[in-house]
């Protein structure tokens, strides 16, 4: 360091750097010579934890990597012990899985664009785009039974299927998050104070993006449509028609373009899945309901022959969980999916079922081998790779986190800046810290 330049710490207390991240700037005046990123501060020891738990209990710890679309967290984990097991799923549970996903993904680039807004002065934008992120949070928690820590996916399906009336609601839904961006779209992107915030900072050529390993919105911002869901289908994306917005100079401005024709394309495919979706729990006759401590009653005092043809009746947060829907959204085979609640309830085979599946050196036994599966994070491609060594529990659980690549080539986008681009360019970055770190 020069007598000219200052060293600067800007973060972890830096309330754009959200409490996690913190940077070593030099700078000459407000000019940024180098920088240095530096994590860490919310490591959370995931992959260390997995290897303790039954293969089913390492779901709800993904809740906590991206905790902003944890929906796909969930989905990218199962898919991945689901292909070294040789589970398949159900076509209506895959269906199920894109429609969580692309909600996630849309709560996800609202976050975003909400935050990236509010830290350079637009507020107003923020409580635009936040409203409309509640009510994708509201359908998330009729869905899921939780906003943020959902655990929707099981390992072989998903936890239940639609409640009653979702599909209606959910697309009087999209309807106010579209009004909510083209309200967004029209206070921001013609105006002087954000373009000249966004327009020509933080820019990345695709090759730099390539060298990084950067993949999501930020690459495809530099003009590259790499999208996994494309490159590499899953589930039934290859049957749905959604296009993969791309930008042309990779700076803060097109990777907020991009993000919001993404939310677009997301809506859509989520009502594509909606018309496509084999009919499943209420296409089927009503049965007789009966509350969850009436069949466990039953059970208990041997009057099976009165729970056959009933129905469980459960709270919201098990809604549709039940044996009438269960074929249709989740594998079959004991050994290695939780069983319908009716069963779980109404006989002792069936609790003794559910227990070993979540009880520590219990439940599935994974064949030994090892399986990567990528999928289409919000942030970019998020992957999972599982060892199984024929245990109750995972070897060895790697998870491959978009937002670390970024994060490794922010100094490439902010030397050279100014202090003030800093802000502009790690919001774009879209860092999740539980995902970073993990």
């Amino acid at each position: 360091m020069d007598k000219t330049s200052l060293t600067l710490n800007m973060g972890p207390s830096h309330p754009a750097m959200h409490g996690v991240i913190r940077l070593i700037v030099e700078l000459d005046g407000e000019l940024v010579k180098s920088s240095e990123v530096e994590i860490g501060y919310l490591h959370r020891a995931f992959e260390k934890h997995a290897e303790a738990q039954p293969w089913n209990n390492v779901v709800p710890w993904t809740d906590r990597l991206n905790y902003v679309s944890p929906l796909i967290n969930n989905v990218a984990y199962c898919l991945a012990v689901e292909k070294l097991a040789g589970i398949e799923l159900p076509e209506r549970g895959k269906y199920l899985r894109v429609a969580a996903c692309e909600i996630s993904r849309v709560t996800d680039h609202l976050t975003c664009v909400a935050a990236s807004a509010m830290e350079l002065g637009a507020f107003t934008v923020f409580l635009y785009l936040v409203k409309a992120r509640e009510y994708l949070y509201q359908l998330v928690d009729d869905l899921a039974g939780g906003r943020v820590t959902t655990s929707y996916a099981r390992i072989g399906g998903v936890k239940a299927d639609l409640p009653e009336g979702f599909e209606a609601k959910c697309l009087g839904i999209f309807a106010k998050v579209r009004e909510a961006v083209r309200d967004s779209e029209r206070l921001l992107t013609k105006n002087r104070i954000f373009m000249d915030r966004v327009d020509g900072t933080g820019v990345l050529t695709p090759e730099d993006a390539a060298a990084y390993g950067i993949t999501g919105p930020f690459l495809r911002s530099t003009g590259v449509p790499y999208d996994v869901r494309r490159a590499h289908p899953y589930l039934v994306y290859d049957r749905l028609d959604f296009e993969v917005p791309v930008g042309s100079k990779g700076d803060n401005f097109d990777r907020y373009l991009v993000r919001l024709a993404e939310i677009e394309q997301s809506m859509r495919i989520v009502e594509a899945c909606f018309k496509s979706m084999p009919k499943g729990l209420h296409s089927l006759d009503p049965k007789e309901f009966l509350d969850a401590f009436e069949m466990e009653d039953l059970g208990k005092a041997g009057k099976i022959s009165e729970l056959v043809g009933k129905t469980a009746k459960t709270c919201r947060t098990l809604e549709g969980a039940d044996r009438d829907g269960h074929e249709h959204i989740r594998a079959g085979g004991a050994g290695s999916v939780l069983p319908p609640k009716e069963e779980v309830y109404g006989s002792i085979e069936g609790l003794m079922n559910h227990f070993e599946h979540v009880m520590w050196s219990w439940g599935l036994k994974v064949p030994a081998g090892d399986a990567y599966v990528p999928v289409e994070g919000a942030n970019g491609e998020l992957g999972f790779f599982v060892v199984s060594d024929g245990g109750s529990t995972p070897y060895r659980v790697r998870c491959r986190p978009p937002c670390l690549f970024t994060m490794a080539a922010l100094p490439k986008m902010i030397d050279g800046g100014y202090v003030a681009d800093i802000i502009a360019t790690f919001g774009s970055v879209n860092m999740i810290a539980g995902e970073l770190d993990r």
